[in-house]
């Protein structure tokens, strides 16, 4: 990506044109063109906890909504139309941590579980299961998941599912398996639509290609069948898919 060449107003809006007709090359040349444009409004919000990659991932998500969203007609250049479009991005991003917002009732009970976890190890030296927290709290099994995750690091779409095999596909690529022409553009926006997902929709893709559970270990989890996670996850990527078509 360091390697740009710079473009003028007349070609931006032709390609902007061919990008919003699904022109996804149009769309990469955009972007690299534009580089040293997101690379410096990213640089005004480095040392904020967030990794500059991942800074600039949320900027390009800025950038593309740009791009869908500019008029010729605003008789305004689309760099300077752009910039604030980059910048409220990545603010709604550190805003909001970065992550998937999590109610306040999940954060309590993960908060109640951990101290149960804890107060059990120490007693026993054993880590009680998902069905005995569940028990003990009388909440549902799958309520149990869903706290305990909200407590963990997401796994970020890049990361390999099998981190000593080099040749592992990342989360994204298991997800979703399109041309790669059109594989920059889905990674940056799958992850808003999985943030998008009802909560037992959002857990069992979490489960599946996040933490690399099998359908059976998810449908064991979540006290349903294997057949159900089968027939929910097939239709949560076709759901995917059809969103990303609309982009």
């Amino acid at each position: 990506m360091n390697e740009y060449k710079p473009i003028d107003q007349e070609k931006t809006n032709e390609l902007i044109v061919r990008s919003n007709n699904g022109d996804a090359e149009a769309t990469e040349i955009l972007v690299s063109g534009n580089f040293p444009l997101i690379k410096a409004v990213v640089k005004g919000y480095l040392n904020k906890g967030v990794e500059y990659d991942d800074l600039y991932q949320i900027g390009c998500v800025g950038f593309l909504k740009a791009i869908k969203n500019f008029n010729p007609n605003f008789d305004v250049k689309f760099s300077t139309y752009a910039v604030p479009m980059i910048s409220g991005e990545i603010k709604r991003y550190l805003r909001d941590d970065g992550s998937i917002k999590v109610s306040r009732s999940i954060k309590s009970l993960a908060i109640k579980i951990k101290a149960f976890i804890d107060k059990e190890k120490n007693k026993s030296g054993e880590t009680p299961t998902i069905d005995e927290i569940a028990k003990f709290f009388d909440v549902e099994k799958e309520d149990v998941v869903i706290a305990l995750d909200s407590c963990q690091q997401m796994v970020s779409l890049q990361a390999k599912i099998d981190e000593d095999d080099p040749n592992s596909q990342n989360v994204l690529d298991k997800l979703i398996c399109q041309d790669k022409s059109d594989d920059m553009l889905d990674k940056l926006i799958l992850k808003d639509e999985i943030a998008s997902l009802p909560e037992k929709e959002k857990k069992i893709i979490l489960l599946r290609y996040y933490r690399g559970k099998t359908q059976g270990e998810v449908a064991e989890l979540l006290d349903i069948s294997q057949v159900q996670v089968s027939r929910i996850e097939s239709k949560i990527i076709e759901q995917l898919r059809n969103k990303l078509k609309q982009q």
